[in-house]
């Protein structure tokens, strides 16, 4: 078994997750990444498992627990990092929409984490980061994500009170909410085009730099970590 820290990442195909995966490679982590397309241009090696599935199917989470146990031997950092993003009117929004977001969204949070946590525990450490956004929080005009921010908002609550609960245990838990990030799915027009098209938007190295952190700062939990360029200052 490896003395490295282990890491797993969810939805890490491209985009953030992408970036998350090469970061913690060079971090000198142990990394399991699953998605639902594995990205086969990653570097892979002895130091990285790629899993196929659906984050939201409770078979996914324990696949990729198991894979980090057995291959690396323990889990010490978390990335709930797969999640989908719908914008329109709230009158709109479909059940199809809503039952996608759950599913992705906070079933792939609960089943995986749980699952992390129960490992977590007998190491009595351990850290769980999960990617959320700023609109939760801080909402703008004129992008309509009210059910999408169920889901993410929820994860912001659920990440303070898992922080409480789990603070004797020795188990951190922290999110990053990130406001339009430069990745591919915010260039193809995510419903945040009736933001300012002057404002900076995010790197994927912004998020990255952050969950790093995260990770290695090991007296902050229960902390949302808002990486959006201060875009209240421009949210009317």
């Amino acid at each position: 078994m490896s003395g490295k820290k282990t890491a797993i990442v969810t939805g890490a195909s491209g985009g953030i997750g992408a970036g998350l995966v090469d970061g913690l490679l060079r971090e000198g982590y142990n990394v399991v990444a699953t998605s639902r397309e594995p990205n086969r241009k990653a570097n892979i090696s002895g130091n990285l498992v790629l899993l196929n599935g659906e984050i939201g199917k409770q078979q996914t989470a324990s696949q990729a627990v198991e894979a980090a146990i057995n291959n690396f031997g323990t889990v010490d950092l978390l990335v709930n990092n797969a999640g989908i993003f719908l914008t329109k009117p709230f009158t709109e929004f479909t059940t199809e929409d809503f039952d996608a977001l759950i599913s992705t969204n906070l079933l792939g949070f609960f089943y995986i984490t749980q699952r992390a946590v129960k490992e977590m525990l007998k190491q009595k450490s351990g850290c769980v980061v999960s990617i959320t956004a700023a609109l939760a929080d801080r909402p703008i005009s004129g992008t309509n994500g009210s059910i999408s921010m169920i889901t993410k908002g929820g994860l912001n609550a659920a990440t303070r009170n898992l922080a409480v609960e789990y603070a004797k245990d020795g188990i951190r838990f922290n999110a990053v909410a990130p406001g339009v990030v430069d990745t591919p799915m915010h260039r193809n027009g995510s419903g945040e085009s009736t933001l300012d098209p002057a404002m900076k938007k995010a790197t994927v190295k912004d998020i990255v730099d952050a969950v790093l952190y995260l990770a290695q700062a090991d007296h902050v939990s229960g902390e949302i970590l808002y990486v959006d360029g201060a875009a209240p200052a421009r949210r009317w």
